[in-house]
Formats: C-alpha cells, sequence, structure tokens
C-alpha cells in the first residue's frame, strides 16, 4: 500500500519540491554575489517517464541556469525566484495534502476493522 506508484510518485515529487525551494533561496541569498550563476531543479520529466514505467521513484537534478548573466557574472532574477517560489511552495502542499489523503484513508480502513 505505502509502495505504490502514487506513494513513490508523490514522495518524489516532494523531495524534488523542496530541492526546489533550497535551490530558490540559495539563489536569493546570493542574488548579490558577483560570479554567482542561478541553480535550477529539474525532476518533472524524470518523474514522468518514472511513473509511466511503472516506478513513481525518481531522482531530482539540481543544474546550473544558462541565463544571460549581468555585467558581474550573476543571472539571479528576482522576480523569477519570487514566481518560483510561490508556485513551488503551492505545489509542495497539494502534494503534503494528496500524501495526508492517503493515510487517512489507510487510518479510516483501520478504524473500521
Amino acid at each position: 500500500m505505502f509502495e505504490s506508484i502514487t506513494s513513490l510518485g508523490l514522495h518524489s515529487a516532494l523531495d524534488g519540491l523542496a530541492l526546489r525551494q533550497k535551490a530558490i533561496a540559495s539563489n536569493i541569498a546570493n542574488v548579490n554575489t558577483p560570479g554567482y550563476t542561478a541553480r535550477r531543479v529539474k525532476f518533472e520529466e524524470a518523474l514522468t517517464a518514472s511513473v509511466r514505467a511503472g516506478s513513481g521513484a525518481a531522482q531530482s537534478e539540481m543544474q546550473r541556469s544558462l541565463e544571460p548573466t549581468k555585467l558581474n557574472g550573476n543571472n539571479v532574477n528576482l522576480d523569477t525566484e519570487t514566481l518560483s517560489n510561490i508556485d513551488t511552495v503551492l505545489r509542495y502542499q497539494f502534494a503534503a495534502r494528496a500524501v495526508e489523503g492517503t493515510f487517512n484513508n489507510v487510518r479510516t480502513a483501520m478504524r473500521t476493522n
């Protein structure tokens, strides 16, 4: 039950979103650091492929952004980071509630026996 494709997929998504939150925090903290390049976390494609293959387990990948840099070599855009943060928080909340719903269903099933 706890190792279903859905359960593994949700946990992989939560892991990826948590890593993305760390990357966003690092990007914002270094918005004025010369030579700092923003980090991006990718996991959605790997997660989709994993679910299609019947697994649900996927690894997140942190990469350096290839976006153009400013004169000081920094390429962090605070507007982009802010929007990405909002999107990531909402996705994390949605996935966490889905996991919570799964556990609530199991808890309810255990009480009825």
